[in-house]
């Protein structure tokens, strides 16, 4: 199999790896980074596309359009683009549509970090493109959901993910850092993890229920969780996000 990766930072180094592991033939690009041993390296996005099977767009969602566009006089018929960013299911549809038809596309996401799992890391992907892009990296030792239906709709499904996990780090980020800043630090980390451990699949209902059924009372805790924030110098934004979406319910 001949492989075409489209940036080579922390992610495409790893995906390189694996697939130079698994027997494929690699053909690399990045404008900013030199090619990995074992590649062969090349000059331009067309030129790195050319002849391969698949072509795996881990650069950057700022990067991915203009990397699409410069790739077209290379491409096939017959070749799967994977665009693996994380970016927005609009911006995953802007590469379609710069791409033209001029090879089969899949909105490819990956559902965890690349760093110890390399290409193994669990993927989504929906477009047209999604069942053959699924097949070729499984045969490279990936693991690839199809979801059905259209480009952008994998995208959705890990951002809507990423909305959850990256704002929930988000809130013990800042629950820690007013602890710090209080003196409080380890006690409040040793509460935070004794309410992770004991949630379940009941612990979501009751989080959407008791913000609906208390939101008044909700919203002036967390406005009193700003206005203590803001005393010991520490910039509120869950907390204010927090009081916001409650003020919402009210």
């Amino acid at each position: 199999m001949i492989v075409a990766v489209l940036g080579v930072g922390e992610a495409g180094s790893a995906f390189v790896a694996d697939l130079l592991a698994a027997g494929a033939t690699v053909r690399a690009y990045d404008p900013a980074v030199s090619a990995p041993s074992g590649t062969v390296a090349c000059a331009c996005e067309a030129e790195a596309v050319e002849g391969a099977g698949l072509v795996i767009s881990v650069n950057s969602a700022a990067d991915s359009v203009d990397a699409a566009r410069n790739a077209l006089a290379g491409l096939s018929a017959s070749t799967v683009w994977a665009d693996v960013n994380t970016s927005s299911p609009a911006r995953k549809r802007e590469v379609f549509s710069v791409l033209g038809g001029r090879c089969l596309f899949a909105d490819v996401s990956l559902m965890s970090t690349v760093p110890g799992l390399g290409i193994r890391v669990p993927m989504l992907a929906s477009g047209p493109g999604a069942a053959e892009a699924a097949r070729l990296l499984g045969a490279v030792g990936a693991s690839v959901e199809v979801v059905d239906g259209e480009v952008g709709d994998a995208a959705t499904r890990k951002l809507l993910r990423s909305v959850f996990y990256k704002g929930l780090a988000a809130a013990v980020l800042e629950s820690l850092a007013a602890a710090r800043a209080a003196g409080l630090e380890e006690e409040t980390r040793a509460e935070i993890m004794r309410e992770l451990d004991r949630a379940s699949a009941a612990t979501l209902d009751r989080l959407v229920d008791g913000s609906h059924r208390h939101a008044v009372r909700r919203s002036h805790e967390m406005a009193a969780a700003a206005e203590m924030l803001d005393d010991l110098g520490v910039p509120p934004r869950v907390a204010r996000a927090s009081r916001d979406w409650l003020e919402d319910f009210t």
